[in-house]
């Protein structure tokens, strides 16, 4: 009997040179079968191939960096959004002294075609810029109660990689400046489908809210048993400044009215404090005047004294005889313990003798 030689991967098997036929006891009939069963079993075992990803069309490309003088946070926070943008792409930090326009140029090095860009002033104030390079749009915000992955400590949890879900409040349908913002936070956050970084999963959702005309970042898994939400992080607050009809400049399209500096804001606090400060020095100045002033004296009210009635009078006593000292008792205790200690002594000098 001669050995059939199979292929992996359930190939289809390459014969040998056929038996001859012996008689009525030979039985190939059941040979095909365990031939069969053989071929089954190694379909089971065998491990499937990667599934077939498509063409990869959406050719968005990310570039998440940041000025020089950054803090950890904003470091975490550009390291987080790097893990959960696939499609992005990363650099080194750029000098403050250049002009913004020059990251035009490092887009088209790094071959991408949005940037998002963290800029840090005073070592406590963190800017970002959300830009279609090289033409426009850009919106530049103020982010504010930034907290990270590893500051969350969430229960949550989604695959590296995962294309994300992005829900949009209905509020960026209303007016033209938080739709043409909803466009540009779509191309940025969601991931093209069959990138080559991507997985073939939707396991997170991306949360963009509009509140106190602020737009507030979340980020939850979804959860397999009963699709509820489960906050993973991180979570920011994006405060619009202005957009801008080029890429890090150019005409502005809208300015926010509602904004405020951080500048203008601790400024405004200092004066609130100093204002606090300077009126309880008045109170105590006039405090302290008020105290220096004469009192002044009343006229006597004839009513006062309807209801006073005079004491009796008493016989004034004078005392002629001296009186009694008073005996000290605790000096005169000591005075006879003294005189009892020395008459001990000339007792115990007798014995003696």
């Amino acid at each position: 009997m001669a050995a059939t030689k199979r292929k992996r991967r359930g190939s289809s098997a390459v014969p040998a040179k056929k038996p001859k036929k012996a008689g009525k006891d030979a039985g190939p009939p059941t040979k095909r079968r365990s031939t069969t069963e053989e071929v089954e079993e190694d379909e089971r075992d065998r491990i499937p191939g990667p599934v077939s990803k498509g063409k990869w069309k959406n050719k968005e490309r990310i570039l998440i960096f940041s000025s020089r003088g950054i803090n950890f946070r904003t470091r975490h926070l550009m390291q987080d959004l790097r893990t959960l943008m696939p499609h992005s792409k990363a650099d080194t930090k750029m000098d403050r002294k250049d002009k913004l326009f020059v990251i035009n140029e490092v887009c088209e090095m790094k071959n991408c075609n949005k940037c998002i860009y963290f800029e840090a002033k005073k070592k406590q104030d963190l800017y970002m810029w959300l830009s279609n390079s090289p033409h426009g749009p850009s919106a530049k915000f103020l982010v504010q109660n930034v907290h990270t992955l590893a500051e969350l400590k969430m229960t949550g949890n989604c695959l590296k990689g995962s294309r994300p879900l992005l829900s949009f409040d209905p509020a960026f349908d209303e007016f033209p400046h938080y739709v043409l913002l909803k466009e540009l936070l779509i191309q940025i956050f969601s991931t093209p489908r069959y990138h080559p970084k991507s997985q073939p999963f939707v396991d997170h959702v991306f949360t963009f809210s509009i509140l106190d005309n602020r737009i507030w970042f979340r980020n939850f898994q979804i959860i397999e048993e009963d699709a509820a939400l489960v906050e993973i992080g991180p979570r920011f607050v994006l405060n619009l400044i202005k957009i801008f009809q080029g890429s890090f400049g150019g005409a502005t399209l809208y300015e926010n009215p509602h904004y405020q500096s951080p500048n203008m804001h601790r400024r405004i606090v200092r004066s609130i404090t100093a204002a606090k400060y300077r009126e309880k020095q008045q109170v105590k100045d006039v405090q302290r005047l008020r105290k220096k002033e004469p009192k002044a004296v009343l006229p006597h009210d004839p009513t006062a004294d309807v209801f006073a009635t005079p004491a009796e009078e008493k016989p004034v006593d004078i005392q002629w005889v001296k009186p009694e000292p008073k005996v000290d008792l605790n000096a005169r205790k000591k005075r006879i313990y003294k005189r009892h200690r020395k008459m001990q002594q000339k007792m115990n000098k007798r014995n003696a003798k």
